[in-house]
């Protein structure tokens, strides 16, 4: 076997790999070898065919067979012994098209390798770790947000307005007829929740107990029930009741509905919600000071096709997040930007630093953090967990898609561990501030 280098440009590597025939031959000959002691084959014992007889009937087959493997093997060998990491899986092709059986086989090899990553000093990282203390108020006011969600409506005089609750009877009829299900009776409906046909509601609003009123709208030309699509219907209503929304109190029975056994278990489980909450924005805003410190502090090389197939995704994505109504991917092709493209050298940059990092280190993402980030991820599915569990268990891009941010974030944590990490004290709002900055970015 022979390999010849054809192309050391920057990051791109090419080589010629040459397998002599006899090469080839050897290999069919040892894999016959093994396979010899369980032939059998008419007019001969079991492990006693000839072994001229073993190449004539599988000998072609084997070849293929040979080849693949020698190939594969040569491309191993040349790996390991350079050192070379391909990006992406290695581009082979076989030289020639009038190869036969005995000739040398020659195939061509070309990759891009993943650049050498540079040391870089952790510890000489400054970081700044922005720390909110729950204010009373944003407690309380958690509290009468609570009490607003668990609110009951009581009888008022006067008439409904946005947010009232009209207790109606109604009969809803197209071309002067009755239809079906556009009637009930006794209908606790709250104006402004959007839970009737558009128009409805508004039209409601100003009307008062013992009223009637007479409610014209026009179904969507996409309505779930075809017979009513597009078609325009009154409804006959009478009011029976108003009633305006009364937050709950803030007290034991409302901690119960929430699930505590008292108010002071609901104040301390706000408490620490709020505490997790902006802990959470605060390792956001870190995360994102650390990743810009080690984007100036490293400079390397970057393969080309990784940085293009990052700026093409990230083309992708935006276009779809300026033009929402289009769900599929029929569209003209996106080319990305310069500033696409500044923005995956980026991420392409220090991907590939963290991803040397996490190696050098040995972190992993465990089995158990894993099943864990599967699970969250499948209670987003409502009565199909099963089904995307197994869903992720056969589909190992979709195992790659959720690892990946588990592993840049152990990373990261690892990182401000040996960092120099300087606790500031802010307020709810200049965290908030901190955060807006982030997403201006």
């Amino acid at each position: 076997m022979q390999v010849n280098e054809t192309l050391n440009e920057g990051l791109k590597r090419s080589y010629e790999i040459t397998i002599t025939g006899a090469e080839l031959d050897a290999k069919v000959d040892e894999k016959l070898a093994e396979a010899q002691p369980e032939i059998e084959m008419k007019g001969f014992r079991k492990g006693k065919v000839p072994m001229a007889l073993l190449k004539k009937q599988f000998g072609q087959r084997l070849l293929g067979e040979a080849m693949q493997e020698s190939v594969d093997g040569a491309m191993q060998a040349h790996l390991e012994e350079t050192g070379d990491t391909p990006a992406a899986q290695p581009e082979v092709k076989m030289v020639g098209e009038d190869w036969k059986e005995g000739d040398d086989v020659v195939v061509s090899m070309s990759y891009e390798k993943l650049p050498e990553i540079p040391e870089v000093d952790y510890k000489a990282l400054s970081l700044e770790k922005l720390v909110v203390t729950p204010a009373e108020d944003d407690v309380q006011d958690a509290l009468k947000n609570l009490a607003e969600s668990a609110q009951n409506f009581e009888a008022k005089d006067g008439a409904a307005e946005d947010g009232d609750q009209v207790v109606i009877d109604f009969v809803g009829k197209v071309d002067g007829e009755a239809f079906e299900g556009g009637a009930a009776e006794d209908y606790p409906l709250v104006l402004g929740s959007d839970s009737f046909i558009p128009g409805f509601e508004e039209q409601l609003v100003g009307v008062s107990a013992e009223d009637e009123k007479a409610v014209e709208v026009a179904f969507p030309e996409d309505y779930g029930a075809e017979h009513l699509a597009g078609k325009t219907a009154v409804f006959d209503c009478t009011v029976k009741e108003v009633k305006a929304p009364v937050a709950a109190a803030v007290d034991d029975d409302l901690a119960q509905k929430y699930g505590a056994e008292d108010l002071a278990a609901l104040t301390g489980q706000i408490e620490e919600r709020l505490k997790s909450e902006y802990a959470g924005a605060a390792r956001a805003v870190m995360k994102r000071k650390l990743l810009d410190q080690l984007d100036e502090a490293v400079s390397f090389e970057l393969p080309p096709s990784l940085v293009e197939a990052e700026a093409k995704q990230i083309a992708h994505q935006l276009w779809h997040e300026e033009n929402p109504e289009v769900e599929g991917h029929d569209h003209p092709e996106i080319e990305p930007t310069e500033e696409h493209t500044k923005l995956a050298e980026r991420r392409v940059r220090l991907g590939l630093l963290l991803a040397e990092l996490g190696q050098r280190n040995e972190i992993e993402v465990t089995d158990a953090e894993m099943t864990q980030a599967i699970m969250n991820q499948a209670r987003q599915y409502p009565g199909q967990e099963r089904q995307f569990f197994e869903f992720i268990q056969q589909n190992q891009q979709a195992q790659q898609q959720l690892r990946a941010p588990l592993f840049e974030d152990k990373v990261v944590d690892y990182i401000f561990e040996m960092s120099e990490v300087t606790e500031t004290e802010v307020t709810k709002e200049e965290l908030q501030t901190a955060v807006e900055a982030l997403e201006d970015e």
